[in-house]
């Protein structure tokens, strides 16, 4: 566990899948298999989720319709783009434990910021369904807006740039221990959040 204490950091930057939001990405598998008349099975077979198409799409350098396209061949599934998208934001499952509470808490004490890969289907939908709880980060810095994605080190040098404060003063949270990796190569306090109650214990012991 990286070492952290009262008065060690001066903002907190967050992942937003499993760390903030809840997801369930077999909701999309079903609702693919529902409108394709498959099993779920044979598209978790087919289904490369850091595929090329899934990157650029990320990074916002292929549309919604080319990114659909790439997984109607690779899944072979002959549904529609709207179908596509439907299953694509059904994994959105809520607030992960406790974070409702976590955020506004920390936020009086120092500036909240998000940090996600995520992309403009994603984006236009959590936006709008957990405005309230996305509404404690100052700022959220998202792959598809600014065209680079964790764990690269160009990512982690751009967000901490932009906050405008040593990679040092800012603690990280991240599900995904090669995010965390990448983050700690560039300096940034770290914390693998492998449970909804590492947040929690993160900021007790900075004194949140």
């Amino acid at each position: 566990m990286t070492s952290i204490s009262p008065g060690s950091a001066d903002a907190l930057l967050f992942d937003l899948g499993r760390v903030v939001l809840d997801i369930d990405f077999s909701k999309a598998i079903a609702c693919w298999a529902g409108h394709a008349g498959c099993q779920p099975e044979s598209i978790v077979a087919r289904y490369v989720r850091d595929s090329e198409a899934y990157r650029l799409h990320e990074v916002g350098k292929i549309s919604d319709a080319d990114y659909f396209a790439s997984l109607r061949s690779s899944l072979g599934i002959a549904i529609s783009d709207a179908q596509f998208l439907e299953g694509w934001n059904a994994i959105f499952a809520g607030e992960m434990p406790d974070i409702a509470e976590l955020l506004p808490r920390a936020a009086k004490q120092m500036p909240l910021y998000a940090f996600s890969n995520t992309n403009r289907p994603h984006v236009d939908h959590f936006s709008k369904a957990y405005a309230d709880l996305l509404g404690h980060f100052r700022e959220l810095y998202l792959s598809s807006s600014i065209g680079l994605r964790k764990p690269d080190a160009e990512a982690f040098d751009h967000v901490v740039a932009a906050i405008g404060l040593p990679a040092g003063r800012i603690v990280f949270f991240d599900d995904l221990e090669e995010n965390i990796e990448g983050a700690r190569a560039r300096g940034l306090t770290a914390v693998h959040v492998r449970s909804p109650r590492d947040v929690g214990n993160a900021l007790k012991a900075l004194g949140i």
